[in-house]
């Protein structure tokens, strides 16, 4: 019998905990697959702060740091500055990184620190029972917004590649989805490039992925994919905001 899917090295194989119709899963297996065609599992070191991931730990094979709430690519900058030949990444959502890891996230940027960001935004706070977010659309409701986020309250969402691509250090940028097949392979390429800028050593590179969370949100899985494609994507449209034609 031909072997059509297998599991990549770098990804263990264990349960996860993570809730039916959630896609931190496989954007943990486009990173597996990622590590073991660029042969660095062995190399690479990932820093995990609070959030929905919080115990990826348990899911790579690859050598991984936890950090506190928000500060990852701070801990990510102490480690690549110890270890400069170690293949370094963060894996952050975004109550993470785009409300108390703000300052890390831009300076770690502006710093062009070469290390990776994989950015996973489902515009909900996930963990802790689904509370407003900094990406949380506009009329979105939460447990925090029950009637829906008024930007006269609550400001208006953060868009975190616009923001980060007009830094000087940050020499990749894109975005990516995971509501359909076609836009899982777009975003391994992306998770791939990302990690060849670091290895070649031109400075940061992060690629933000929409993501979906069906509890929270009170949808099904296909409402979910569904709702990210009719809702998130208008206001954080997919593509490229820097570096496409940079060689790796």
């Amino acid at each position: 019998m031909a072997v059509v899917f297998k599991r990549p090295h770098a990804l263990r194989d264990v349960p996860m905990h993570y809730c039916p119709g959630c896609t931190h899963g496989i954007i943990h297996r486009l990173i597996a697959e990622v590590l073991d065609e660029l042969d660095i599992e062995g190399k690479t070191i990932g820093v995990s702060p609070v959030g929905c991931t919080y115990n990826n730990y348990e899911y790579f094979n690859c050598d991984m740091q936890q950090a506190a709430h928000g500060r990852a690519p701070a801990v990510a900058t102490g480690i690549k500055r110890v270890h400069p030949d170690k293949v370094v990444f963060t894996y952050q959502g975004d109550g993470d990184l785009a409300a108390i890891g703000t300052a890390e996230i831009v300076h770690a940027a502006t710093r062009g620190e070469k290390i990776t960001t994989i950015f996973v935004n489902n515009a909900i706070y996930g963990m802790t029972s689904g509370q407003m977010a900094p990406t949380t659309l506009i009329n979105q409701v939460t447990t925090t917004t029950p009637y829906g986020r008024k930007p006269e309250l609550h400001g208006y969402p953060i868009r975190v590649c616009e923001l980060l691509s007009t830094l000087d250090g940050a020499v990749f940028v894109e975005r990516v989805s995971m509501h359909d097949i076609k836009n899982i392979m777009n975003a391994k390429k992306a998770i791939k490039k990302a990690f060849q800028v670091q290895i070649a050593g031109k400075g940061f590179s992060i690629v933000e992925v929409l993501s979906t969370c069906p509890t929270n949100w009170g949808k099904s899985p296909d409402e979910a994919l569904k709702w990210l494609k009719d809702n998130m994507i208008p206001m954080y449209p997919l593509g490229n905001f820097k570096g496409k034609d940079l060689e790796v």
